[in-house]
């Protein structure tokens, strides 16, 4: 089910979900997109941020409090049965069967989406070999490692070729390798034209993979664009990491009024310094800390990333949300 023209993959208009309306929890609030043909579309935000409760109303899992979403024509809340058959989607909790192989995982969902006898078959096969799972196609689920049902469930979502992949947030709590190889799944089926919705709270993986990306926070969309769009928003600042022999809170407190900084915090037991011209600050910086007896361990300088766009439109880490 393959997308012939230049119109959106999907297009989330406006959705909301409070839950006990109309004084209970606002978990989504009034979030807007839209996906182009061949397009990775990244949601990237902290845990509790309305990523998977959106991606739960597009699915129709969840019914909208309001708003709508749009997939092939077809709309959410008017024509749920179509919009779900256009859909591929591997949610963030496995849904494999332990018991079954993966041959027989595969089949048994195959079957579900319709596809029946050489068709199934074939699709199966080439399932397996996509995911990397073909020499053990064979094996009992249960003995499979979490990053191989990962695989499973992504495998699933793709039997029927979907018109749009879905993937909620699939490298949690999965070893590096099994993540790696996901990641390049995902690489690897977009360039055969496959068009993705991903959430994650991994910046490292939006930046990899999106063609844009949608920061999320407190059920809101706050920033949305490429990598280089969204990192213009901090505009051209250096990133600087530097370990003391003090704590980095005594750190902070020598460097605070130090002139070129233009924001200052504690991250990961490190002072973290923005500055327009990081190394032209750094003399100043070891100048300061010489003064007070303060010695510097190591310093890393970086070029501004997602994180520090989070931090500039939230004012708190990512990785600390």
């Amino acid at each position: 089910m393959r997308q012939e023209t230049n119109d959106p993959v999907l297009e989330v208009d406006g959705l909301v979900k409070r839950y006990d309306p109309p004084k209970g929890v606002l978990a989504v609030d009034g979030v807007s997109f839209s996906i182009a043909p061949g397009e990775v579309f990244s949601l990237l935000g902290p845990n509790g941020a309305g990523k998977t409760t959106t991606i739960s109303m597009i699915c129709g899992l969840l019914s909208p409090t309001a708003g709508d979403a749009v997939i092939g024509g077809y709309s959410i809340r008017r024509q749920p049965a179509q919009a779900k058959m256009l859909m591929g989607v591997a949610p963030q909790e496995v849904a494999v069967y332990g018991d079954l192989s993966a041959r027989e995982n595969l089949s048994f969902f195959g079957r579900m989406y319709g596809l029946r006898g050489e068709k199934l078959t074939e699709r199966v096969g080439e399932v397996l070999q996509t995911i990397g799972l073909a020499d053990r196609a064979r094996e009992r689920v249960a003995k499979f490692s979490s990053g191989m049902k990962r695989r499973l469930n992504i495998g699933i979502a793709l039997l029927h070729q979907p018109h749009l992949l879905i993937l909620d947030e699939p490298t949690v709590g999965i070893d590096p390798q099994s993540r790696r190889h996901i990641l390049d799944e995902v690489i690897a089926l977009n360039r055969a034209g496959t068009s993705v919705l991903y959430t994650t709270h991994y910046m490292e993986e939006a930046q990899e993979l999106s063609h844009t990306i949608a920061i999320m926070d407190h059920g809101r969309i706050i920033a949305c664009g490429s990598h280089a769009e969204l990192v213009k928003q901090v505009g051209e600042v250096d990133h600087l990491e530097l370990v003391t022999s003090q704590p980095p809170e005594q750190a902070l407190e020598v460097w605070k009024d130090v002139e070129g900084i233009t924001k200052s915090f504690v991250q990961d037991g490190k002072t973290v310094l923005w500055a327009r011209a990081g190394d032209a600050l750094l003399p100043r910086l070891f100048e300061r800390a010489a003064s007070v007896g303060l010695r510097v361990l190591s310093v890393q300088v970086q070029e501004p990333n997602l994180e520090s766009v989070f931090l500039h439109l939230t004012g708190r880490a990512l990785r600390d949300t």
